[in-house]
């Protein structure tokens, strides 16, 4: 399973395995309650997860206005695209090109430059729409380094507190890879996972692989439209390694299922799919735009495990073509009325 040992020795204790899980037969009118603890009970014989081992990193700064007023950015171009795209400034100094969100937008223009601590700064070069602008970035050093040092995990928008001494660990998956800080969300069906329920799978036989998503801010924004097909879904970098398309092919082999941990995972798979050989294809950091809503045909996904998404969201309409729209709504009727726990912080369904 290649659990990375910095986050065993990171993880929570006071997080035990406690949550729910809604288990959902997508081809029968059956649901079970259950606690997440018992996933190995309902997982199919021979099945693999896939799970989206992405990083969240800490990319969000509070600075200040060329006027002295408080300013905040959000940086969504991945942090180490950004170092790839980097230039010498001379000395320590380096400069980039990135995507962020600026905060207040009306109170910031292009020309501004904005500081965020001695040792980053932002030029502000264009404006856009939902607050996103594009910028020049100016830093010393490692800018890695620098986010690690004062930046702040970009909890959920509807968090609306500010970030807790525990948020760091709490708001990353068990299996985060360090090396891969590149998202702006977490994959949040995989904060369930402890070390005591992943020994259990693997006990159990369970095939564990992983892809790789850097997950946009976007996977929050609400569909404003009233035809769904009309949204333009936002644009990801994502990573499926060979290991990984040789266990899809190993389990299918065995007439296995493929469970995906999270929607990301999913979105992950279905587009490394190949039509023109009938098989998922191994992928390095290439863009995905895949929108799966009903109606949508899935080639690789036969399960998957996700937490209880925000309405009128593309996460929503995934999950609906994956079972059916009204098989959702029932489910998320009765979780509300079984008072289970919503969003990024909550508990659990496994769509079987």
């Amino acid at each position: 399973y290649d659990l990375p040992e910095e986050r065993i020795a990171q993880y929570p204790p006071e997080r035990r395995g406690s949550s729910r899980l809604l288990v959902l037969d997508k081809n029968g009118p059956d649901r079970v309650d259950a606690l997440f603890a018992d996933l190995p009970a309902y997982l199919p014989e021979g099945a693999v997860l896939v799970a989206n081992n992405s990083k969240v990193a800490p990319a969000r700064l509070l600075g200040a206005r060329p006027s002295g007023g408080k300013a905040e950015l959000l940086l969504l171009t991945p942090p180490p695209l950004v170092e790839r795209a980097a230039r010498s400034e001379g000395g320590d100094g380096f400069s980039a090109p990135a995507e962020a969100l600026l905060k207040p937008g009306r109170s910031i223009h292009p020309g501004d430059r904005l500081g965020f601590g001695p040792d980053i700064e932002v030029l502000v070069e264009a404006k856009h729409d939902f607050g996103r602008h594009d910028v020049r970035l100016f830093w010393r050093g490692s800018l890695t380094a620098r986010l690690e040092e004062t930046g702040r995990l970009p909890l959920p928008p509807y968090i609306r507190r500010e970030q807790g001494p525990d948020d760091r660990t709490r708001y990353q998956t068990l299996y985060a890879r360090p090396d891969k800080a590149g998202s702006v969300a977490a994959p949040t069906a995989g904060l369930h996972f402890t070390p005591a329920l992943i020994e259990r799978l693997r006990d159990q036989g369970v095939r564990w692989e992983t892809v790789e998503l850097e997950v946009g801010l976007d996977t929050f924004r609400i569909v404003d439209e009233d035809d769904p097909q009309k949204h333009v879904i936002h644009t990801e970098y994502y990573t499926v390694p060979q290991r990984t398309v040789d266990a899809i092919a190993e389990t299918r082999e065995r007439s296995g299922r493929v469970v995906a941990v999270g929607t990301t995972s999913v979105r992950s798979l279905e587009s490394a799919w190949n039509p023109e050989t009938g098989a998922v294809t191994a992928r390095d950091r290439e863009t995905t735009s895949l929108y799966l809503l009903p109606g949508s045909q899935f080639h690789v996904v036969d399960a998957l495990v996700t937490n209880f998404h925000v309405p009128r969201s593309t996460l929503m309409m995934l999950v609906s073509a994956l079972a059916t729209r009204d098989q959702i709504m029932d489910a998320y009727a009765a979780a509300i009325e079984e008072r289970y726990r919503f969003f990024s912080f909550g508990d659990a369904m496994l769509i079987l």
